[in-house]
C-alpha cells in the first residue's frame, strides 16, 4: 500500500493478507534523511538553523526541541513572555496542522466515488471533494489567516530562527498584541461558523460519549457533525486499534512549571510518570549498524547499513521501557485525563474514531488557551535571557508537535556537538518490529482491518495515525511474508521470552 507522499518523504506499508483481512503489516519509511549525522561536528547553536528543515510542516517544534536541548545544557530558564511567544508559536503551527489534517488529509477521502450510495455522501462530496469542495478552500483561508501569528512574532514560517535558548528575539508592544489578539479571534470564529457550527465553549462541554451522540443525532449542523455521521456509518470507532499505550512530552509550559496538556503516559487504563532515562531505540529491522542491542538516545546512532537484508526500514523503532508507544493528540488528552477522550478509549480503544474526534477537541482548547496567552503577556518585560554554552554538556529537548512527541537528545564535548539524537512522532507511530519482533503502532493497528472492496480502510488507520501526509495512492496485493523462515522460527522464540519477562 503506497507510496504514501509525505512532506518529508515516502512512506510505504506492506500488508499481509488472509481471509480478506489484514494479519501483518510492515511500515517501511523508504528515504535516509540523516538529520543527526549533519549535525555531528557542529557548533551547538547550528542546530537552531538545521533543526528546523527535519520537518516541512513542523518546523517550529523542530525549533523548540532544540532550543529546549540547549537551554537544558545551557541552564538557562527563558523569561515568562518568552515562554508565552513560544507557546503561541508552537500553538500556531500545531492548530494549523490540526486544522489541515481534517480538512484536507482525512476527510477528502470520504468524498470518493468508492462511497457513492452513501446518506452522507452528496454532503461529504460537496465540502471535501479534493481541489473542489467548499471546506478546504475556507481551511486554507483560514489557515493563512492564522499564520500571521507566526509573521509577527517569528519574522518567517517555516524555519523561523526566533526561538532561542533562552526565549524568544522578538518582542512584541502593545499595538501587536491587539492584532494578535484580531487574528486568533478570526480563527475561533472560523471554528465556530465553519467546523462545529456552535461556540467553543459547548465543544469544550463535551464530557462523555453520550453527549458525542447527542450532537451526532441532533447537534448544530458543521463539519465535525458530519464527520460523526460517517464514524457512526462506517464503523470508525472500531477500527485501528493498537495496544492501548500512550505518551505524552507534555505541551504548553505554564507558570506554575507544568503544561496545558500534561506530560505522562496512559497505559491499561492508568497514569503514570514519563522518565525519558527508559527510552531505548531498536535498529533490529532498520537499515541502521547495531541491530544486535537498544540504543539509549544519549549513547544512540545513526549510521545506514544499505547493505542490509533483513532491515525493512529507515526508521527507527523507540520503545519506552521495551514496549512501543502510541503519541499525538490523543495521547495528550488521554494523559492529560480529559473525560471524553479517556471514556472513548475505555469504551473502543484508540480508534479512528477517537483519535479524531481528540484531534478536534484539542483544537478547541489550544485555541482557547491562545487568547489567554495574549492577554498575558507584559510588553515591557523581559523577552530573553542569555548564558554560555559550557564545553561539555548533555542535555534533553521534550516537547509536542501536532502529531505527537518529540525530542531532541543533545550530547557537547569541546564545545562541539558530539551526538544528536531526534525521535519525532513518526518515529514513534510508524515504527517498524523491535529487537522481540513487536509490531509499531501503526503495524499493529492494520491487524484485522478489512481489504474487501478496496483500500479504504486501510487509509483510515494510517492517516487517523498522523504521518505527514499530503498525497497518496493505495494498493493491497496478497503478499508472502518478507521475513526468511529461519529467522521466523527465532523471532517467535523471541517473543515467547520477551512475554515471559513481562
Amino acid at each position: 500500500m503506497g507510496p504514501f507522499n509525505r512532506v518529508e518523504g515516502d512512506l510505504e506499508v506492506k500488508l499481509e493478507i488472509d481471509g480478506g483481512r489484514v494479519s501483518a503489516a510492515y511500515v517501511n519509511s523508504p528515504l535516509f534523511r540523516g538529520f543527526e549525522r549533519i549535525l555531528e561536528g557542529r557548533d551547538p547553536m547550528d542546530a537552531l538553523v538545521v533543526a528546523p528543515r527535519i520537518c516541512g510542516i513542523c518546523s517550529v517544534s523542530q525549533s523548540h526541541a532544540a532550543a529546549l536541548a540547549l537551554a537544558g545544557a545551557m541552564k538557562v530558564e527563558a523569561p515568562h513572555n518568552g515562554v508565552l511567544a513560544t507557546n503561541l508559536m508552537t500553538a500556531t503551527e500545531n492548530a494549523a496542522d490540526h486544522l489541515t489534517h481534517f480538512h484536507l488529509f482525512f476527510m477528502p477521502d470520504f468524498a470518493r466515488p468508492a462511497y457513492e450510495g452513501r446518506p452522507w455522501f452528496e454532503r461529504a462530496e460537496a465540502r471535501f471533494k479534493a481541489a473542489q469542495g467548499s471546506a478546504g478552500r475556507g481551511a486554507t483561508a483560514a489557515r493563512a489567516e492564522l499564520f500571521h501569528v507566526l509573521g509577527i512574532l517569528g519574522g518567517k514560517w517555516p524555519h523561523t530562527l526566533t526561538l532561542q535558548p533562552g526565549g524568544v528575539t522578538r518582542a512584541a508592544d502593545a499595538r501587536d498584541r491587539v492584532r494578535l489578539l484580531a487574528t486568533v479571534g478570526a480563527f475561533r470564529r472560523f471554528l465556530e461558523d465553519s467546523l462545529f457550527g456552535a461556540p467553543l465553549d459547548r465543544v469544550l462541554e463535551l464530557a462523555a460519549p453520550e453527549d458525542l451522540e447527542r450532537w451526532r443525532l441532533s447537534g448544530p449542523a458543521g463539519d465535525f457533525r458530519l464527520f460523526l455521521e460517517i464514524a457512526e456509518d462506517l464503523d470508525l470507532a472500531h477500527l485501528g486499534r493498537a495496544y492501548g499505550r500512550f505518551l505524552s512530552h507534555g505541551a504548553y509550559p505554564q507558570a506554575d512549571g507544568g503544561h496545558l496538556y500534561r506530560r505522562g503516559i496512559f497505559a491499561d487504563g492508568r497514569d503514570a510518570d514519563f522518565d525519558p532515562d527508559q527510552v531505548a531505540e531498536h535498529h533490529r529491522f532498520s537499515r541502521m549498524a547495531g541491530q544486535d542491542r537498544p540504543h539509549p538516545p544519549f549513547a544512540g546512532s545513526t549510521v545506514p547499513d544499505g547493505a542490509d537484508q533483513e532491515g525493512y526500514s529507515w526508521c527507527k523503532a523507540p520503545r519506552l521501557a521495551g514496549l512501543p508507544y502510541e503519541t499525538g493528540a490523543i495521547a495528550r488528552q488521554l494523559v492529560d485525563g480529559h473525560p471524553l477522550i479517556r471514556a472513548l478509549v475505555a469504551q473502543d480503544g484508540g480508534s479512528v474514531r477517537s483519535r479524531v474526534v481528540a484531534r478536534l477537541l484539542e483544537l478547541a482548547r489550544t485555541t482557547r488557551s491562545m487568547e489567554g496567552w495574549l492577554r498575558a503577556i507584559e510588553p515591557n518585560g523581559p523577552w530573553c535571557a542569555t548564558a554560555e554554552m559550557p564545553d561539555n554538556a548533555q542535555a534533553v529537548g521534550l516537547t509536542e508537535a501536532a502529531r505527537g512527541a518529540l525530542g531532541h537528545w543533545l550530547c557537547v564535548e569541546r564545545g562541539r556537538i558530539a551526538g544528536y539524537q531526534i525521535i519525532a512522532p513518526t518515529t514513534w507511530n510508524f515504527s517498524p518490529r523491535d529487537l522481540d519482533g513487536v509490531p509499531g503502532p501503526l503495524e499493529q493497528a492494520l491487524v484485522g482491518a478489512p481489504v474487501q472492496g478496496g483500500s479504504a480502510h486501510l487509509c483510515r488507520c494510517s492517516t487517523s495515525s498522523g504521518p505527514s501526509t499530503h498525497a497518496w495512492s493505495a494498493r493491497c496485493t496478497e503478499r508472502k511474508p518478507l521475513l526468511s523462515g529461519s529467522y521466523l522460527k527465532k523471532l517467535k522464540c523471541r517473543r515467547m521470552a520477551a512475554v515471559t519477562r513481562r
